[in-house]
């Protein structure tokens, strides 16, 4: 039986003697919350779990496309669509698209996440032709420029074949491989780290009505799923990270329950990657119709994600966000920051 074990969080500089670290990385913690489908939740001291759930929320991940996971890591967003919801049609030439990769490194992104098929809702689907026509010139020209880690988005295996030959080195597959079968064998056979990504359904139709029997443990059940999934393909679990879909067949309740206890993804014994910059819930709880006008919260979620110990954030507003995570890190006395 599956024992949903949520780590109560914690991030202070002064740890209690009983307190364990979380994923050997800047948080910690002394109780979990235990949930149940069918029973109410409680709360018990962490040393009270089975070992083996134990050991997956408190054991080491993997460095991921180079980067520590003991550090938190800023994806820059970088889509070269006509459509994408905030900045689709600005970074279109390659030219462009570089421009803006190497402003997003140096304004503190570790890694570059490049997609050639909007996923926003509603969103068409897009040719395979077209999404190559897109992605690889970027890549390779980044690839040139730059040695930044690069992940390609895509849900399409020759996509994603074809940018790892122009230079990506990691893949982040919004479909977690339900639209193309072939994605793990492609993360196994080139030794690329993937991201593994829950969605309720297409993205043309994913916010018609989403509904769940309970939307936290049946995104927790599908992701432990997908990694068991790409594990039998050949993935390495310490190359696999998670992310649950914020916005991607959720209603605003299903993506702040998502935020309120996404520690529980710690237990699947993944890093765990969000991508909520500038969705529409922020600009529906924080007035801001426009997209545009979403740094406030956006960095305002980043920070409480950083406070659950999610090691990767997928972000527009690159500098805005590092700065952010900067100040808090060195505020928390972790090491290497605030010298």
């Amino acid at each position: 039986m599956t024992v949903y074990a949520r780590p109560i969080v914690m991030d202070d500089a002064v740890r209690p003697d009983g307190a364990v670290p979380l994923a050997e990385g800047w948080c910690w913690f002394e109780n979990v919350e235990l949930l149940s489908r069918d029973a109410p939740a409680q709360v018990i001291a962490a040393k009270e779990l089975p070992l083996d759930v134990l050991d997956r929320l408190t054991q080491p991940r993997g460095s991921i496309a180079t980067l520590a996971m003991g550090a938190p890591q800023v994806m820059g967003i970088l889509n070269v669509t006509p459509d994408s919801f905030s900045d689709g049609g600005k970074h279109n030439a390659v030219d462009a698209a570089v421009a803006r990769a190497l402003q997003m490194v140096k304004e503190g992104a570790a890694l570059i996440d490049v997609g050639g098929e909007s996923t926003r809702p509603g969103a068409a689907f897009v040719p395979e032709d077209e999404e190559l026509q897109r992605v690889v010139g970027p890549i390779s020209s980044l690839r040139q420029a730059s040695d930044v880690p690069i992940s390609i988005d895509t849900r399409k295996s020759v996509v994603a074949t074809k940018a790892l030959g122009a230079g990506a080195s990691m893949l982040n597959d919004v479909s977690a491989f339900t639209f193309n079968a072939d994605m793990p064998v492609v993360a196994a056979e080139s030794d690329a780290p993937i991201c593994i990504m829950h969605a309720l359904g297409d993205p043309k139709t994913m916010q018609d009505a989403p509904t769940y029997d309970n939307v936290l443990l049946d995104i927790y059940d599908f992701l432990a799923e997908r990694i068991e999934v790409a594990v039998a393909a050949g993935v390495a679990r310490d190359r696999i990270v998670v992310d649950p879909g914020i916005g991607f067949g959720k209603t605003q309740e299903h993506n702040l329950t998502l935020l309120r206890n996404i520690s529980l993804f710690h237990g699947l014994g993944c890093p765990i990657l969000l991508g909520a910059s500038r969705k529409r819930f922020i600009g529906a709880i924080g007035n801001a119709p426009d997209a545009s006008d979403r740094l406030g919260g956006s960095v305002s979620v980043a920070l409480f994600a950083l406070r659950q110990g999610v090691q990767i954030l997928r972000v527009h507003d690159t500098f805005a966000t590092k700065q952010a995570i900067d100040l808090h890190m060195a505020m928390i006395g972790a090491p290497g920051y605030g010298a």
